[in-house]
C-alpha cells in the first residue's frame, strides 16, 4: 500500500486549538497535508496552514543547537508521528504544536467546511474523532494553556 509523508499543525490560541472541517473527509482535523518534493516538513506544515487558513504561525519545538559544518538549518521535533489509513493509501503524519501569530486573519479555503476553536472540554464533542482528541490534548499538554 502506497505511503505519504503529511504534516499536520495543533495550532493554538488563547487556550484553545484550531481544528478544521474538511470538505472531501467530512472529518474534524487539524490542518495538514501532503509534504511535497524537496520540501521540508517544516516548510510544509508553514505552506499547508497558510493553504488552508491564511494565518502565519510559529511551529513550536525548533531545535536551538547551533550550525555546523554542513548543516544548513535546524527542524522543529515533532511532538507525534503515527501512521493512518487515508483512504486508498497510508500516511506517516508529523504532528507539530502551533502557535497562532495573526488569528485575526484566519480565513478557510475551498477545502474545508468550516473551522472551530476548541477548548479542552469541546474536545468532548462527539464529532471530533477520539485519535484527533488524544492528539490534541497532548498538545495542550505541550503548549499549555496558550499565553
Amino acid at each position: 500500500m502506497k505511503l505519504d509523508l503529511v504534516v499536520a499543525g495543533y495550532i493554538f490560541n488563547k487556550g484553545k486549538v484550531l481544528l478544521v472541517h474538511h470538505r472531501k473527509l467530512d472529518l474534524w482535523l487539524p490542518v495538514g497535508g501532503h509534504i511535497e518534493k524537496d520540501e521540508t516538513p517544516d516548510e510544509a506544515m508553514l505552506r499547508e496552514i497558510k493553504e488552508e487558513v491564511g494565518i502565519d504561525v510559529e511551529i513550536i519545538g525548533k531545535s536551538e543547537l547551533p550550525h555546523g559544518n554542513n548543516v544548513d538549518k535546524n527542524l522543529a521535533t515533532p511532538f507525534h508521528v503515527n501512521v493512518h489509513y487515508a483512504g486508498d493509501h497510508k500516511h506517516c503524519c508529523f504532528f507539530y504544536v502551533c502557535k497562532a501569530v495573526n488569528p485575526e486573519k484566519l480565513k478557510i479555503n475551498g477545502e474545508l467546511k468550516e473551522f472551530g476553536w476548541f477548548t479542552k472540554e469541546d474536545l468532548n464533542k462527539s464529532h471530533v474523532p477520539l485519535d484527533v482528541k488524544h492528539i490534541a490534548l497532548k498538545g495542550f499538554e505541550i503548549f499549555g494553556d496558550g499565553q
